[in-house]
């Protein structure tokens, strides 16, 4: 059988699935299937075991953290779904004459990411049985064995409940473009998460796409404020797993005021402050042909350190600041990082702050969030009417925020949309509700037809009709 006719069996069987799937449907039924996928991450047991085959096989990330993200937010999500109805009759407006039903969409088709090859499967298979749906996962190459083995995990889960495993099921090893560009065609709907390219082949394929974008977050640390604070939780999301996640602080806004005590602060967090040379240094070794190098990329601290040369660095150093006031597109320093280090800014003031962080995320990372620690919320709404972004995070660790917390009312997700600014068609966190299609019936009421007059009774008066 060839790799395309592989693709092809595998959709027919998805889709035969997803029919009795839907056919049979219950409420229950659904909320079981999504369970069963939802646990055969998050057994302690097999989160461990998955966790460590994941960074051997990806060299991206460590072990603990991998472990954390794939238990909480999966967990999250969960709480997220509890008791939420996703299919059949959910609605009934009598006034209007509407009644509202949830439909699943299909056959769904998931691009996997090699910096979160279980987190993010499980969440969109999570969704999708949650919604009626069935799922074909795409993994990255480096990302296709840990995947197969959770997805061996799922099947046996999926077994103890009576639904089919067709239901939850993966690109045959070993990936290829032409594999996922062959799904992606075959698919009624597609998740597009990782790579811009990723999600620009999804937007081409012709299949209707959920895509995300690049993120590059911004933190600014407004002045009277407890810096320490800010920093710790600067800090805290900057080395989980070795900042793979899109929402990990690449740069740090300070502003004149504070400018010395935010550094005190991060080098208390552990933070190394590198001067003006060793910066330069960073920028030279670590983009390399317009790419990351991948001895720094997501790696542990002393891999860093090692690969630029630095030997004097304490023990209690988790992540490197590299002050710089170089922001344009074309300065990479300003740009997405997914390693152990931030850039480190001054700005004379909020507002020259806020323009600051403008700038760089129109070089890169437009519409995915900003971070801001403040007393002054009013700063957080001028943040979200000036600046290109889809979230405003306000006083909170940005990686764990930004996809969902259990103390922020954001939807737990590890896909973050992030509208016309970053080339999205959604500007929330991937959810469930990307995933149904709403049926409406329609009944006559009692006609209201408004008079032209009423209508336009302020227009008039502002021109002075």
């Amino acid at each position: 059988m060839t790799d395309l006719a592989q693709i092809d069996e595998i959709v027919a069987k998805a889709r035969a699935a997803q029919k009795s799937y839907e056919a049979d449907a219950t409420q229950e039924r659904f909320d079981r299937a999504s369970e069963a996928v939802a646990w055969a991450l998050m057994e302690p047991a097999r989160n461990q075991e998955l966790a460590e085959f994941a960074v051997a096989e990806t060299g991206i990330g460590n072990v603990p953290d991998k472990i954390r993200k794939n238990h909480r937010k999966t967990l999250g999500l969960l709480q997220d779904l509890q008791d939420v109805p996703t299919f059949g009759h959910v609605e009934e407006d009598e006034a209007a004459g509407i009644s509202l039903y949830l439909r699943p969409k299909g056959v769904v088709a998931a691009i996997v990411p090699s910096t979160n090859p279980l987190a993010t499967p499980v969440n969109n298979a999570v969704n999708a049985l949650k919604t009626g749906n069935a799922i074909i996962l795409a993994p990255s190459p480096k990302g296709a064995k840990p995947l197969a083995r959770l997805i061996g995990y799922i099947h046996e889960e999926l077994d103890k409940i009576g639904v089919s495993r067709d239901l939850v099921q993966m690109v045959p090893n070993p990936p290829s473009k032409e594999k996922t560009a062959h799904l992606m065609a075959a698919a009624d709907v597609l998740i597009a998460t990782g790579s811009q390219n990723n999600v620009k082949s999804a937007y081409a394929s012709g299949t209707p796409a959920i895509g995300v974008g690049m993120g590059n977050v911004v933190t600014i640390i407004d002045d009277a404020v407890d810096v320490e604070d800010a920093a710790q939780k600067i800090a805290a999301s900057k080395t989980f797993d070795n900042a793979t996640s899109c929402s990990s602080e690449n740069a740090v806004i300070a502003l004149a005021t504070n400018y010395d005590a935010v550094c005190e602060a991060l080098i208390k967090a552990g933070g190394y402050l590198l001067d003006h040379a060793q910066v330069a240094h960073l920028e030279t070794i670590y983009w390399q042909g317009g790419k990351m190098n991948r001895h720094m990329m997501a790696q542990d601290i002393d891999k860093v350190l090692d690969t630029l040369g630095i030997t004097d660095a304490d023990e209690g150093v988790r992540f490197l600041i590299a002050p710089t006031d170089k922001s344009t597109k074309a300065d990479k320093i300003s740009g997405e990082k997914m390693a152990l280090f931030l850039a480190l800014y001054s700005a004379d003031d909020f507002r020259a702050a806020a323009s600051l962080a403008q700038e760089i995320q129109d070089g890169q990372g437009a519409g995915h969030s900003v971070g801001i620690h403040t007393n002054d919320d009013s700063k957080a709404h001028y943040l979200a009417l000036h600046l290109p972004t889809c979230r405003v995070i306000v006083n909170q660790a940005h990686c764990f925020a930004t996809g969902g917390s259990f103390d922020n009312g954001l939807p737990f997700s590890l896909s973050m949309g992030c509208g016309s600014w970053g080339g999205n068609g959604i500007d929330e966190n991937f959810n469930w509700t990307h995933l149904v299609n709403q049926t409406r019936i329609a009944r006559p009421i009692a006609p209201i037809e408004p008079d032209v007059d009423d209508i336009f009774a302020r227009y008039f008066k502002a021109i002075g009709q």
